[in-house]
């Protein structure tokens, strides 16, 4: 058995994710593997990390096997620290008390604009998505994480439509549109890690995963790639991440 098939692309994908949260940060986390990430992280790195559901529920605790399949579900609310309303948790969100934004996406472009809205034409789109929730007001007011599966038509030059806004138009685009904090910060997938250059704001590859190559990483993308000059190999998963992982979403319902 190689590296790569000890586990699934999911799996490295919640990994890898969960490896960016540090300890007492406050993350507003979607559900699906930005979910299962944050929970990870607070089960093997991260105790103190407090977990908020759009839906209201405030450092969640999600137990064994019972990973919620929408923000709004009640099953996390048992040890939970409050149970708010939706726009309470979001005036926390304005309120400036959230670390980090995470969610996912079903196209994200060269400056970090996520699209979770349609595909196409906006008067006649070929396929209509989940839309935006909260995921505007988070991607605008915090550190983002994306999680996604890397895929030509994810990696797209231009957004059919900027659902959760990155970097905008890169450089100072983002702060001259009144946006003056936050931003995107990681974007990971089952083949790199990615951040986004300080000066334009383009998104470039901070590390390959293990048996990943430049040329793969550059084929299953839709724009040019930038590679930072320290370009490294992420260390894989541990034994006791795949574990914890696969003790929290036994059916595979996120991981498969």
């Amino acid at each position: 058995m190689t590296e790569a098939q000890r586990y699934t692309a999911s799996e490295i994908l919640a990994i890898l994710s969960a490896r960016q949260l540090q300890d007492g940060h406050v993350v507003f986390a979607g559900i699906g593997v930005p979910l299962l990430a944050a929970t990870l992280a607070q089960r093997t790195r991260c105790p103190a990390l407090t977990i908020l559901f759009e839906g209201g529920v405030v450092g969640a605790f999600v137990e064994p096997g019972k990973l919620p399949p929408s923000t709004n579900d009640q099953r996390c609310t048992k040890r939970a620290n409050m149970v708010l309303g939706s726009a309470d948790v979001l005036l926390l969100l304005q309120r400036g008390y959230v670390d980090v934004g995470f969610m996912g996406g079903a196209q994200i472009d060269q400056f970090g604009n996520l699209n979770s809205s349609f595909i196409g034409d906006p008067a006649k789109p070929k396929t209509r998505l989940p839309g935006t929730g909260g995921g505007n007001d988070i991607s605008s007011l915090t550190n983002m994480i994306v999680a996604m599966k890397h895929e030509k038509r994810r990696f797209v030059e231009k957004v059919d439509f900027i659902t959760s806004p990155g970097f905008i138009r890169g450089g100072a685009s983002r702060r001259d549109s009144g946006l003056p904090s936050g931003g995107m910060w990681r974007v990971i997938t089952e083949l790199a890690v990615f951040g986004f250059d300080d000066r334009t704001r383009r998104i470039k590859v901070l590390a390959l995963n293990p048996g990943v190559s430049r040329e793969e990483v550059q084929d299953n993308t839709g724009f040019r790639l930038d590679f930072d000059e320290n370009l490294h190999v992420t260390s894989p998963p541990t034994d006791h991440e795949l574990e914890t992982l696969r003790v929290l979403d036994p059916d595979r319902l996120f991981t498969a």
